[in-house]
């Protein structure tokens, strides 16, 4: 993944919790406000969907309940990001459903500020730094906010103010033991070293299919000693939430497009009540093969970031609709994905020879859901079973609506990170220009091609590149777009408008990787996030292997840093050398060749640069992270007590959704 409508109705948490709608603005009239609620280091948009109102009421109705099943997963995310924060969300939502505002009191505001945090986060821990963070209201003020709501839970307090009690969601100290120092709750009573021999022992890598184990379990050790699995499935942990899944699933079903969806679906709901992960390869079989259809979806146990080792799943839903007019750009690549293979600067060996199914479309996102709400990827490449993308192929999206939304409430705001950290008026021109569309291929690139490049050699596993494969594999997309995007193919193609566009997107890549990212990240800190390593690693190497040359220039103007390419072309290759050495090393599972690029290239900021960016990206008042809200799809009922519509509602209102979403989809 890469982290980035005609008919219109507002309306609050009032409506949304009665079910009523506001009239939608007068024809011509857009005064659609994108950016809805700011805090701490974030902030909350809302999303459109183009295109909803030429669905058929058959597509809506399958789209309503494919979004009624992403939301039943949700108690999951956050009981799989720490096994205490379920019980801190019942606390806070009490609190706020109970307990009388306090308007002027500074530590109420503080209460709030935590309990927004709390929702964007999915649990106690930053939804991207991954450490803890804490209420900005003394103890013994939430304590009395705890009891005028009735809530009596002892020691929930130690949890939520003790900085010793679940310090980071995943451990990223390989100094120490990264599964007992992860609060993730995948694993119980277990080091790492006994959770690798219990999958060393049970792995095959010869197996023509190998299986993603643990992909779908949590690993304990009871009293006897013995180290097992508790699988995730109906009948096993987490079953009242994906029984409700299942039950909207199966609805889903009956109104889907195709016979293939309708297979695709009868899988994963097999899938889900037994848990055989056999049955989850082939749902991921069936679901690539649908292309034909305009609402598509993903629903699960997923993506393997949030493990400290690279094994289990965080739950995630999505579901979208097509974008036929903008898919046209990533048809292309898609018929075209054998000879950007062919012509990749990798070694013939870790090339596939045939390339098949890679189907790319763009698509606009109808609902949010699990690991993937509020913050969500602006692209998405899936299956990630590589044995499934080199026989079957894959999907991969770039997620339009999402993308426009972050540009359009950009405009709302009048300072900007490209006029602060960008060298010259020549720069920010470029990317005045061209930087909307070159990013947007630059993500398509990296979702419909990048991931799905390149192959292990025979007897490589999967899982060979450990706590390193996540940072590893988006830096592996990334410079596969990278390197595309400045080729004379993407012209020939029709997709890149013009032969320079590509340069402003490498002006901000380095710029991000380099600067700009960073301030995400509190002074002091390490760079820890999988995708803020792989930036800074692809940057920072680049400006180390290019010094002579100066193909990235350090420059300093008016006491400001600024990083400057002087070398485009030059810049290119250095992409295509790096792309080669990380092919190489995860094709051959060469496990130290990564771990040494990740140490050294990607986790260690300059203090002093740190500092500076701090400074300067304060000074803009601008929020680094965000994330959505999603429109409610609502049924419309007719005269005769039948559905004769499904229409988004857009909320206004952060926390009114939240405590919705609590109330009516809460199963843990």
């Amino acid at each position: 993944m890469k982290q980035i409508g005609k008919m219109m109705i507002l309306a609050g948490a009032a409506a949304l919790l009665s079910g009523c709608e506001t009239p939608a603005p007068s024809a011509g009239e857009d005064t659609f406000k994108y950016t809805i609620d700011s805090f701490a280091d974030l902030k909350v948009m809302r999303y459109r969907i183009p295109g909803w109102e030429n669905l058929s009421l058959r597509q809506k109705e399958y789209a309503y309940h494919l979004s009624e099943a992403a939301k039943y997963g949700r108690d999951i995310l956050w009981d799989q990001n720490c096994k205490d924060n379920l019980r801190v969300r019942h606390a806070v939502e009490a609190i706020l459903e109970q307990a009388d505002p306090e308007p002027g009191n500074p530590d109420w505001d503080g209460f709030v500020i935590y309990a927004k945090r709390l929702f964007f986060s999915n649990g106690i821990h930053h939804h991207y730094a991954e450490d803890k963070f804490f209420p900005e209201c003394p103890r013994e003020y939430f304590a009395s906010l705890l009891s005028k709501a009735g809530v009596a839970d002892e020691g929930l307090l130690e949890v939520i103010y003790n900085p010793d009690i679940w310090p980071q969601r995943r451990s990223t100290d390989t100094a120490g033991d990264i599964v007992k120092n992860s609060a993730v709750n995948y694993y119980e009573g277990v080091s790492r070293e006994e959770v690798e021999a219990y999958y060393a022992a049970q792995m095959n890598p010869k197996d023509p299919e190998p299986i993603s184990y643990g992909l779908n379990t949590k690993v304990v050790k009871g009293a006897d000693g013995v180290v097992r699995e508790l699988p995730w499935k109906i009948g096993g942990i987490y079953s009242p939430a994906i029984e409700k899944i299942c039950e909207e699933l199966s609805k889903a079903r009956e109104v889907a497009e195709n016979d293939i969806q309708k297979r695709a679906l009868g899988i994963l709901i097999d899938y889900y009540n037994t848990g055989d992960l056999r049955k989850w390869d082939q749902f991921n079989i069936e679901w690539v093969k649908d292309t034909l259809g305009t609402v598509d979806f993903i629903n699960g146990f997923i993506e393997d970031y949030n493990d400290p080792l690279g094994r289990k799943a965080s739950w995630e839903g999505y579901v979208n609709i097509k974008d036929f007019e903008a898919s046209k750009r990533t048809e292309i690549l898609s018929a075209n994905a054998q000879w950007f293979e062919d012509n990749s600067p990798v070694d013939p060996r870790f090339k596939k020879e045939k390339v098949k199914g890679v189907s790319a479309k763009v698509i606009n996102a109808v609902c949010l859901a699990g690991d993937s709400y509020p913050s969500t990827p602006i692209g998405i490449n899936l299956p990630n079973a590589d044995w499934i993308r080199k026989e079957h192929g894959s999907k991969s999206v770039t997620i339009a609506n999402i993308t426009h939304t972050y540009d359009l409430a950009a405009q709302e705001l009048p300072t900007s990170t490209l006029t602060e950290f960008a060298y010259s008026k020549k720069e920010i021109e470029l990317a005045k220009k061209w930087g909307t569309i070159a990013d947007e291929i630059h993500t398509d690139l990296h979702e419909c091609l990048g991931h799905a490049s390149g192959q292990l050699l025979p007897g490589v596993s999967t899982t060979a590149m450990g706590e390193y494969a996540s940072a590893l594999e988006e830096a592996r997309a990334d410079l596969f777009g990278l390197y595309y995007t400045a080729d004379p193919k993407m012209v020939e193609l029709g997709i890149m408008p013009d032969p320079e566009a590509y340069k402003a997107e490498y002006d901000n890549y380095i710029r991000n990787g380099l600067m700009v990212q960073f301030t995400r990240v509190e002074l002091g800190r390490p760079n820890t996030e999988a995708h803020m390593q792989n930036r800074k690693l692809v940057a920072q190497w680049c400006l180390e292997k290019g010094a002579k040359d100066k193909v990235i220039e350090k420059k300093v103007k008016g006491g400001k840093t600024y990083f400057v390419v002087n070398d485009y072309q030059k810049l290119r290759g250095l992409f295509a050398e790096l792309l080669a050495e990380i092919q190489r090393i995860k094709s051959e599972g060469d496990y130290e060749a990564g771990k040494a690029l990740i140490e050294t290239y990607a986790v260690h900021i300059d203090p002093q640069l740190h500092k500076e960016v701090k400074e300067r990206y304060e000074a803009l008042n601008l929020k680094p992270y965000g994330g959505f809200v999603n429109p409610e799809i609502q049924p419309v009922y007719g005269s005769a007590g039948t559905i004769t519509d499904y229409v988004p509602v857009y909320t206004d209102d952060y926390l009114g959704q939240m405590l919705l979403y609590g109330k009516k989809y809460g199963t843990l």
